[in-house]
């Protein structure tokens, strides 16, 4: 697979397009069944060329002049909002500077307003988008970028530019300490539901950190949606994969969400060896949910064990995941349950009989999952406890 796709980049480059080039890459990613890489730092480039100015293309690739409008702006467009790396990033930054260009006049794009600009800074999660938010709430925008402020946590140390703001009589600056001193970011996500019907994948015996993130193939870690395919590739009792020792048993994860529920992975024991994030995100990229504006990077899901390796119990609430220690020796692999997460409670979907009660390790860990994981519930919390303050 590695030299498949190392070929295949060398082939996208034959392209004299930018759009053309992105999009065979797309195309073939897909023919392995991956999503598209990240955008690089030369593509975020071109893209935001092709945003200030969409090109028009040839419908005979230069035979004649027959040009046609640019038709694929939501693509542009896409590209932009979701395929370039949120935070701290050389993308996110020519990501931020652009918008914030946009925003205060010295750039232009017919397909980024200025209040679009300021709704795209907010959804980068901090980074180089807080400080262009921050610079432009002393601008006539300042009610849009409030809104988006409100909504992020990553705010470090610019909360004291915004405290300032709100000392010198910034109504905007002082609404947003207001939302945070009140836990907005917080409460405006919902609370987990009293019943939640999930779809098992389950694996016997010990599954250790080699086995979701194997060693030999740790060149392809930061490419999630790529490493995620070797998961649990070797045979073994229960699980078929696709293409022993290369592929996992990803037919059976697709037939498991024809079902229609989202699934949690069992097992005996889970997660014990070495400490790997990559073995949670290969996880979380088959059974958790897409984070807005986030490429090839997922949080949430379910994780039941008989037994969870500490470290790893913690790398899945760090990020959104609910990991329960709970007996599983009577779930199977496809059956459908009914989890009650605040009465400690697992029932089989379709008969009602209860199949094992359990106690969470925290109450706090059902606050984590609704914080999108327990970092952002730390540094959230934090954020309210200084906004507090600030408001006395």
């Amino acid at each position: 697979m590695q030299k498949f796709l190392r070929n295949t980049k060398k082939f996208t480059r034959s392209f004299s397009t930018f759009k053309k080039t992105l999009e065979k890459s797309i195309k073939i990613r897909e023919e392995i069944e991956i999503e598209p890489e990240v955008l690089n730092y030369n593509e975020v480039e071109n893209l935001i060329k092709e945003l200030k100015a969409p090109r028009q293309y040839n419908i005979n690739e230069g035979r004649h002049n027959e040009w046609l409008p640019n038709l694929d702006e939501q693509f542009l467009l896409n590209q932009f909002k979701e395929r370039i790396l949120p935070g701290v990033d050389d993308t996110s930054r020519l990501k931020a500077n652009f918008l914030y260009d946009i925003a205060t006049d010295n750039t232009y794009s017919p397909l980024i307003s200025k209040f679009d600009s300021i709704k795209i800074l907010g959804s980068m999660q901090g980074g180089y988008s807080i400080e262009a938010l921050v610079k432009l709430l002393d601008t006539e925008l300042a009610e849009n970028v409030a809104h988006e402020l409100k909504n992020n946590i990553l705010i470090f140390d610019y909360f004291y530019n915004i405290e300032e703001k709100s000392k010198n009589g910034n109504v905007y600056a002082n609404n947003i300490l207001n939302s945070w001193a009140n836990a907005e970011w917080f409460t405006k996500n919902p609370k987990l539901l009293e019943k939640i019907t999930l779809t098992c994948f389950k694996v016997t015996g010990e599954i250790n950190t080699d086995d979701l993130s194997p060693a030999q193939d740790a060149w392809s870690r930061p490419d999630i949606p790529l490493h995620a395919k070797c998961m649990l590739k070797v045979p073994r009792d229960g699980i078929e994969p696709d293409n022993p020792y290369e592929i996992g048993p990803i037919e059976t994860i697709n037939w498991l969400k024809q079902k229609g529920n989202e699934i949690a992975f069992v097992g005996d024991v889970v997660g014990t060896g070495s400490s790997r994030k990559s073995a949670t995100n290969s996880i979380l990229w088959h059974f958790g949910r897409d984070i807005p504006f986030v490429p090839n990077k997922r949080s949430g899901g379910f994780c039941f064990g008989e037994k969870i390796a500490p470290i790893f119990f913690n790398t899945m609430e760090d990020s959104g995941a609910l990991p329960i220690e709970m007996p599983v020796a009577d779930i199977t692999m496809g059956q459908v349950i009914d989890l009650y997460p605040y009465k400690g409670i697992t029932k089989d979907h379709n008969t009602g009989n209860t199949i094992c009660k359990w106690e969470l390790k925290s109450p706090v860990l059902l606050d984590s999952v609704r914080a999108g994981g327990r970092i952002n519930l730390i540094i959230g919390k934090s954020l309210t406890e200084k906004a507090q303050k600030s408001l006395d």
